[in-house]
């Protein structure tokens, strides 16, 4: 297990010299400042420049400049309000009742809405959401996101203690990162991480002065997480850095993929055999659509699997508010569930922890309405369940007509999409398109999705911010949109594709 001497033990910064995208290891040397030197290795996203370009042809639209849109389809991000899904009903009327406590007496809203702000307010220091909490979250929520997690894991048993509420999952992982690496060892510690990867947990990684060991996953084999690539990665970081964490995404994110109980158990297995810590992202664990796929937490397998591994592995497992159905980004708030922590760790965590105010409330009462939803018989649970389908069921919809399009067109090629909000489809541009990227001082999947934004009104991500084999490019959009919006984001990458590639042939 982790513990404060070994940590204080581990060995520091050297260089990792696998390929990852640049703007992970890019080293300033001429600048003489005051500022973290990790600070100048996270090269900005060429996101920044894609989003401030939407955000002018926005402005321009809605000044009257004619463009072959009426307005910019923005499925960069998985946000599924703002690509325009509607959030649940029953959420939102808590949440009004919340903040505006007068609902509470009024018959416009459901019996169950109103006892369950009543119950929530009561929770609340001064009966108000404007008050703080305890760092690590109101302690009746806490309970309440233990209880789900041992009812979604079959009775396994969940304790609060060992779970911390955060202004999204991201703090958590931040943290938890933040116990792990030794900014003073050399050589550097090492994490593992897929690719392609979320790439705000990797400058989360740099940031604290760590090295990203990257892992490919198969894209041939549908994005599976092979064991003899994890031992391919740990062998060469070798002599660089000393490897302590294995990050995991599953259901995938940008990758669709969602992992098999054999490949947990695997996955498990080899994180024990190495002695490494388990960070898993299981965001989109509500998310997964493919034949014969079901999601198995990371928690259950390894409980299931018994000694040595059960007492023994370190695992952090990290959800939220964010995605799944709810889908509610702006109200930041996720958690992390601790397993195998040794005792003198975890009275270091909850002391990092406690050093930042609590999350925003209206965000842990909504993680409250997730892990505990309307049941059967009670009043809101007829259109709360309709609601849920129609999310599922569009979502389905959505995920069978991406495959269906992208692997119609020529020089596309797209997986099936098992899990998660994203579609990572194969570019194979032409070596014209390639050319004329270069001439631009632009990676090519950028120059791709630069001319998809101008000219078709499509804002997507550049596969490259996200790791990719050297040689390959892909596109991430989020499939988490209505269908008549969909279809239109297809329409038009259709028409799109089929001149780009005419062009550049």
């Amino acid at each position: 297990m982790l513990s404060c001497r070994r940590r204080a033990s581990l060995p520091a910064p050297g260089r990792y010299s696998g390929r990852i995208p640049e703007w992970h290891t890019e080293t300033r040397t001429d600048i003489k400042t005051d500022i973290n030197s990790n600070m100048w290795n996270m090269k900005q996203l060429e996101y920044g420049a894609l989003a401030r370009r939407a955000n002018r042809i926005k402005d321009e639209l809605r000044q009257g400049v004619r463009k072959p849109y009426k307005e910019v389809i923005d499925v960069f991000q998985g946000d599924l309000h703002g690509a325009g899904m509607k959030p649940l009903t029953f959420v939102r009327q808590v949440l009004a009742a919340c903040v505006y406590p007068p609902l509470i007496n009024s018959n416009n809203l459901p019996l169950d809405v109103r006892q369950r702000a009543q119950e929530e307010l009561g929770r609340c220091v001064g009966g108000s959401v404007g008050s703080y909490s305890a760092a690590a979250g109101i302690p009746e929520i806490v309970h309440s996101i233990s209880e789900f997690i041992k009812r979604r894991d079959g009775g396994i048993p969940s304790h609060p203690e060992n779970i911390y509420i955060s202004p999204g999952s991201q703090w958590s992982i931040s943290n938890i990162l933040n116990v792990l690496v030794n900014r003073e060892a050399s050589p550097r510690t090492g994490v593992l991480i897929p690719v392609p990867f979320y790439n705000k947990t990797v400058l989360s990684i740099t940031q604290l002065g760590a090295v990203t060991v990257p892992y490919y996953l198969s894209e041939e084999q549908g994005w599976a997480l092979q064991v003899d690539e994890l031992q391919r990665a740990l062998e060469s970081a070798k002599g660089v850095c000393n490897p302590v964490a294995l990050y995991v995404i599953n259901p995938g994110n940008p990758a669709g993929y969602v992992q098999s109980q054999k490949s947990v158990q695997e996955v498990i297995r080899f994180a024990w055999e190495k002695r490494l810590f388990l960070l898993v992202d299981e965001l989109y664990q509500d998310c997964v659509y493919g034949e014969n796929c079901e999601f198995v937490s990371y928690k259950r397998t390894l409980s299931e699997m018994g000694p040595p591994f059960s007492g023994t592995v370190e695992l952090a497992s990290f959800h939220s508010v964010s995605k799944g159905f709810l889908g509610e980004c702006g109200l930041r708030a996720g958690y992390v569930e601790l397993v195998n922590l040794d005792p003198a760790v975890m009275k270091h965590i909850h002391t990092l922890s406690s050093k930042d105010s609590c999350t925003p409330i209206l965000g842990q009462i909504a993680l409250d309405l997730m892990t505990d939803p309307p049941k059967p018989g009670d009043p809101s649970y007829p259109l709360y369940k309709q609601e849920i389908e129609h999310i599922r069921a569009v979502l389905v919809h959505n995920v069978k007509r991406v495959h269906e399009v992208i692997n119609s067109l020529p020089g596309f090629s797209c997986p099936p999409l098992e899990g998660g909000l994203f579609a990572f489809p194969r570019l194979n541009l032409t070596p014209k398109a390639i050319q004329k990227a270069k001439e631009l001082g632009l990676q090519p999947d950028t120059f791709y999705c630069t001319r998809l934004l101008e000219e078709g009104g499509v804002f997507t991500g550049p596969g490259w911010e996200y790791g990719q084999k050297e040689g390959t490019y892909h596109i991430r959009f989020c499939i988490a949109a209505p269908q008549d919006v969909m279809e239109e984001l297809l329409r038009r990458l259709s028409s799109f594709h089929m001149t780009f590639m005419k062009d550049f042939s």
